[in-house]
C-alpha cells in the first residue's frame, strides 16, 4: 500500500524532470548547437568560444567570487561563537553539556542554512556584472587613447572603459559589505541572547571581525565619495547654454564632497570609538563629526545657496566666470564627435557670376549632378525592373564607378526576394524553403540624366543586359536587407526560369554559405530549432543541402557584433565575381567627460550618448554571406579594446580588397550627427559660443530639413580630380540664406592617392553678399508666372508635379542650384523626370536638360550683364511643354 501511494508522487517527479530536460534541450543546447555551427560555417568557431568564456567566465566568476565573500564571513561568524558568559555560566554549561550541543547544532548545522542564503545573495550582486559585462571586458583589454580632459587631466579612455566598471564594482561592494555587517552583527547579537548572564560587551573576536567589515564600509563609501566627482563631468544644469560643470560644481560642489569624505572619516573613526570602546566612549566627538557629515550632505541639497551664487556672482558676469568650463565643453565635444579636424575654408560670393559660368560652361561639368532622387528612382525601378512578382527593391543606393575609362556617379538598387507579393496559394513551405530563396541581380542608371527621355540604364533585366560594362558572375543575393526566412540550398527540387531568362536552366545554389545538414540527427535539431517538422521530413533536403539562416545583413552582423551600432543606410557594391554590402559600423559611448550628448538612430540600445566614431567597415557577401570587419578608425579606444579582446575578428583596412576599398565613402548618419553639432560647436571661442550669434541650421525647403546627399563634384583637389562626397548646406537660425556649405570626402587630398581618409571641408561664406539659400530659392521658382503657368498646364493632364532634391553645387565664387521637376502619371503611378532646373544669384531657367537649361542660364546672365540690369531680377525661360 504504501509503494502504491509513493507511485503518483513519484510519476510526478519523473514528468517535471522530463519537462526540465526538454526545456532545457530547447532552449540551451538546440540554440547552443544551431549558434556553433552557425560560427563555423562563418569561419569564426575560435570568435564563438571566445565570447562565451569571456560571458559565463566574467559573470561565473564574480559570482563565485561573492559567494566566497558571503559564505567565508558567515563562516566565521557561526564556527567562532562571540559569545562572553561568565566563568560560572561557561562551567555550568560544559557540565552539563548544554553548551556544547548549543555549539555543535550552532557551528554545524547553520552551515545547511547560510550556505544557500550566501549563494542566492551572491546571485543578486552579480547580475548587474552579467548585464554589463561587455563593459567589464572593455576596462580589461582597454588602453590609454593619449587624449585628457581638461578638468582633472584624466586620460578620457578612463571615463570610457574604466569609470562605468569602477562605478558597478564600488556600488556592489558597499551594498555586499553593508549586507555581510549587518547579518554577521545579527548573528552575533543572537549567539549573545542564546545564553544567560552575558557580559555587556560582545566578545574581542567578534568586535574585531564587525570592526573590519565596518572598515570596508567604509573604505567603500569614500571610493563613491572620490567617484562622484568624476560625476560633475556629467552635469546638464547649464543646458542649454553648455554641458558640463561650471563654477557652482567645480568651486563650490567639488569641496564639499571633499569635506564629505573627511566628515564621514572622522563620524566613522568616532562611531567606532564609542561602540567598541568604553574608555572612550564620549559623545561629543561623535555628535559634533556626525552633525558636520550629515551638513555636508544637506548643504548640496539646499537650492539659495548654489542659486544666490548663481545670482549674484556668475549671472552678472557669465562669461567671465564661465569661461574656462565653455571652454572644456568646446574642446570635449569636438574631439569627441571627431570634429576638430574639419577644415575651414572662406569662399568669397561675387555678385557678378558671370566669369564663373564661362569657366564653368564645359559639358563635362555636368555629367556626374544627380538630378535623379533616389526616392522617386525607387518607384521606377519597381515599376520598370522588378519583372517577376516575387521580386523586389527596397532601396537605391548611391556610388561612382569607372565606366567608359570615366568616373560616374550611379544608382544601385539590389533585385531581392519577396514572396510575399505571391498568391496565397503560392507562399507555402516548400515554395519559401525551398524554391524561392534568393533574389537576383541588381539595376544600374547614371545619376546625372535627361529629362523628358527614357531612362537610361547601366545594368538592367534578369539577363543582366549592361552596355558599359557591368558583368557578375554570381548574381545570385542570399543576403540582402529584406527579412528573409530560412532557405535550404541547394536541394533535390529542379528549379527552372525563376532567376534566369531560360526556363530550361536550373538555379541550383553552387556557393558556400551556410550550415550543412549531412545527418537526420541534424535535420532533427533543426526541426525543433524551427518549430517546423516539415524540415526533418522532407525528402528534397539531401545530405548536400546548407541551411542558410540570419539572412538579412544587419541582424547577421549584430548577431556576431552586438557591440557595434550599425548606419541605417547599407549599400550594394558590384564587383566582377559577385555582389556585396557594405555597412559602416559605429562605436558609441555616453561616458567621454564634459561632451554634450544627443541621440541617433545609430543607437538603437543607447538612449544617449557622447561619443561616435566611425569605426568599422563590414563587408557582406551577398552570395554566401560571409562577413569580414575592417578597422577603419584605428585610433579609437573602443576598437582598440574589442580587437584586443578578440584577436583575428577585426582586420586592417589594407587588407580589404581594392575593388571594394575604392567604393568607401563617408557615412550619412554620422554626417549628419557631426553637422548638427558643428552647426553650434563652430564658434571656437566662449565668447562666441555664449552669444550665439553665427548658430547654424540645416537648411529648410518646405519646413523639410535638406538631409545630406551625396555627389560627385571636382573641388580643384588633387589635379582636378573629381571627389565622391557628402554635401550639407546651412543657413542662420531662423534665417534662409546660406551660410555654408559642408563636404565629406575620403580622398586623401595630400597624397591623391587611394588611400581612405575621411574628412570633412566646410565652406563658409562672407557675411558681405547675399547668398540665397534653398528656401529663398523655391521662393523664386514659385514666383515666376512661367514655371507657375508650365506647372499648372502639367496638372491639367492628369499629372501630378512634384519637386526633387535641390542640389547645390559650388561654381567658382558662384553658387549653382539645381532642383529636378517630376510628373507622376495617375494612371501608371512612374515618375517622370520631366525638367531640370538651374538657377545663379536670382535668375531661373528651366528646361529638359542640365545642359541646356545651363545654356540658357549663361545667355540669360550674360545678356542682363551686358544690359546692365544686374542679377535683381527674377527671370526664367521654360521650355514649352511636348504633352
Amino acid at each position: 500500500m504504501q509503494t502504491l501511494k509513493s507511485l503518483p508522487a513519484l510519476a510526478g517527479a519523473i514528468l517535471a524532470l522530463i519537462i526540465v530536460l526538454i526545456v532545457a534541450f530547447h532552449f540551451i543546447f538546440i540554440d547552443l548547437f544551431v549558434d556553433l555551427w552557425w560560427f563555423q560555417s562563418l569561419k569564426l568557431e575560435g570568435y564563438f568560444w571566445l565570447r562565451l568564456l569571456y560571458k559565463y567566465f566574467l559573470s561565473g566568476g564574480v559570482t563565485l567570487a561573492f559567494f566566497v565573500i558571503f559564505f567565508f564571513h558567515f563562516w566565521v561568524a557561526s564556527s567562532y561563537l562571540g559569545l562572553n558568559p561568565r566563568e560560572e555560566v561557561l562551567n555550568n554549561f560544559i557540565k552539563n553539556q548544554k553548551f556544547q550541543r548549543f555549539a555543535d547544532a550552532f557551528m554545524y548545522g547553520s552551515a545547511k542554512v547560510y550556505t544557500p542564503i550566501a549563494l542566492l545573495l551572491a546571485i543578486f550582486i552579480a547580475i548587474p556584472f552579467y548585464n554589463q559585462w561587455e563593459q567589464s571586458l572593455l576596462y580589461f583589454f582597454g588602453g590609454d587613447s593619449g587624449v585628457k580632459e581638461s578638468v582633472y587631466g584624466n586620460d578620457v579612455s578612463f571615463y570610457m572603459l574604466s569609470y562605468p566598471v569602477y562605478s558597478l564594482i564600488q556600488r556592489e561592494l558597499l551594498i555586499t559589505a553593508t549586507l555581510i555587517f549587518f547579518m554577521v552583527g545579527t548573528l552575533y547579537w543572537l549567539e549573545h541572547i542564546f545564553v544567560p548572564d552575558q557580559s555587556r560587551e560582545f566578545h574581542l573576536g567578534a568586535k574585531i571581525h564587525l570592526t573590519i567589515l565596518m572598515a570596508f564600509v567604509l573604505i567603500f563609501v569614500v571610493w563613491g565619495f572620490l567617484l562622484q566627482r568624476f560625476n560633475l563631468l556629467y552635469t546638464d544644469s547649464h543646458e542649454p547654454i553648455f554641458y558640463g560643470p561650471g563654477s557652482i560644481e567645480i568651486r563650490y560642489q567639488l569641496p564639499l564632497i571633499w569635506l564629505g569624505i573627511a566628515a564621514f572619516l572622522a563620524t566613522a573613526v568616532t562611531a567606532s570609538l564609542y561602540i567598541f570602546s568604553d574608555k572612550h566612549r564620549i559623545k561629543t566627538p561623535l555628535f559634533i563629526s556626525a552633525a558636520f557629515f550629515v551638513g555636508v550632505l544637506v548643504l548640496p541639497q539646499i537650492d539659495f545657496i548654489p542659486e544666490n551664487i548663481q545670482d549674484f556672482i556668475i549671472d552678472p558676469n557669465p562669461v567671465k566666470t564661465e569661461k574656462p568650463f565653455i571652454q572644456h565643453n568646446i574642446d570635449a565635444t569636438l574631439d569627441a564627435y571627431d570634429l576638430k579636424n574639419i577644415k575651414t575654408v572662406d569662399m568669397p560670393i561675387k555678385l557678378n557670376a558671370a566669369a564663373d559660368i564661362e569657366k564653368w560652361s564645359t559639358q563635362e561639368r555636368f555629367e556626374n549632378i544627380p538630378v535623379w532622387d533616389r526616392e522617386f528612382l525607387l518607384d521606377s525601378y519597381k515599376q520598370l525592373q522588378e519583372i517577376r512578382p516575387y521580386y523586389s527593391f527596397l532601396s537605391v543606393d548611391e556610388d561612382q564607378y569607372s565606366i567608359l575609362n570615366h568616373t560616374r556617379q550611379v544608382n544601385l538598387a539590389a533585385r531581392e526576394i519577396n514572396i510575399s507579393k505571391l498568391p496565397p496559394e503560392a507562399q507555402n513551405w516548400e515554395n519559401t524553403h525551398l524554391r524561392y530563396t534568393h533574389g537576383y541581380g541588381a539595376v544600374a542608371t547614371p545619376a546625372a540624366q535627361d529629362a523628358d527621355k527614357p531612362v537610361v540604364w547601366y545594368l538592367r533585366d534578369l539577363n543582366m543586359q549592361s552596355d558599359v560594362g557591368f558583368d557578375v558572375k554570381h548574381p545570385d543575393i542570399y543576403y540582402g536587407e529584406g527579412q528573409y526566412d530560412y532557405a535550404v540550398v541547394p536541394n533535390n527540387l529542379t528549379v527552372m526560369g525563376i532567376a534566369g531568362t531560360d526556363p530550361s536552366v536550373t538555379g541550383a545554389y553552387h556557393g558556400e554559405g551556410g550550415i550543412p545538414v549531412p545527418s537526420f540527427f541534424r535535420k532533427a535539431l533543426f526541426a525543433f530549432y524551427f518549430h517546423d517538422k516539415n524540415v526533418f521530413f522532407s525528402t528534397n533536403i539531401s545530405t548536400e543541402s546548407k541551411v542558410k539562416i540570419f539572412r538579412n545583413i544587419k541582424e547577421r552582423v549584430h548577431k556576431l557584433t552586438p557591440y557595434l551600432h550599425l548606419d541605417k543606410d547599407p549599400y550594394l557594391v558590384t564587383t566582377k565575381d559577385r555582389f556585396y554590402w557594405i555597412l559602416d559600423a559605429y562605436t558609441l559611448s555616453p561616458y567621454y567627460p564634459v561632451s554634450k550628448p544627443t541621440e541617433a538612430a545609430a543607437s538603437p540600445s543607447l538612449e544617449k550618448f557622447n561619443y561616435i566614431r566611425n569605426s568599422v567597415k563590414i563587408v557582406v557577401d551577398a552570395f554566401d554571406g560571409d562577413v569580414d570587419y575592417y578597422i577603419a578608425d584605428p585610433s579609437d579606444s573602443l576598437i582598440k579594446a574589442y580587437s584586443n579582446a578578440y584577436p583575428g575578428l577585426f582586420k586592417n583596412l589594407q587588407e580589404m580588397p581594392n575593388e571594394l576599398r575604392k567604393h568607401l565613402r563617408y557615412p550619412r548618419d554620422l554626417y549628419y550627427l557631426q553637422m548638427k553639432m558643428f552647426a553650434k560647436y563652430h564658434q571656437q571661442s566662449p565668447e562666441l559660443f555664449y552669444e550665439q550669434a553665427e548658430t547654424w541650421t540645416l537648411a529648410n525647403v518646405n519646413s523639410k530639413e535638406v538631409l545630406p546627399y551625396y555627389q560627385t563634384v571636382n573641388f580643384g583637389n588633387c589635379n582636378d580630380k573629381e571627389e565622391f562626397v557628402l554635401i550639407n548646406p546651412m543657413t542662420p537660425v531662423n534665417r534662409n540664406n546660406l551660410s555654408m556649405i559642408g563636404a565629406a570626402s575620403v580622398l586623401d587630398s595630400s597624397s591623391c592617392g587611394a588611400n581612405y581618409k575621411p574628412g570633412i571641408t566646410v565652406y563658409k561664406f562672407g557675411k558681405d553678399v547675399q547668398v540665397n539659400g534653398p528656401a529663398q530659392v523655391e521662393a523664386l521658382i514659385n514666383q515666376n508666372p512661367e514655371i507657375s503657368a508650365q506647372f499648372t498646364l502639367w496638372g491639367q493632364y492628369g499629372s501630378t508635379v512634384e519637386m526633387g532634391r535641390m542640389i547645390i553645387l559650388p561654381m567658382g565664387n558662384s553658387i549653382l542650384y539645381v532642383q529636378p521637376v517630376y510628373l507622376t502619371s495617375t494612371k501608371t503611378k512612374i515618375p517622370e523626370l520631366s525638367r531640370v532646373i538651374v538657377s545663379i544669384g536670382n535668375e531661373v531657367v528651366m528646361d529638359t536638360t542640365l545642359w541646356s537649361a545651363f545654356k540658357h542660364l549663361k545667355e540669360t546672365y550674360l545678356k542682363d550683364a551686358a544690359d546692365s540690369i544686374g542679377p535683381g531680377t527674377s527671370r526664367a525661360i521654360v521650355e514649352p511643354a511636348s504633352k
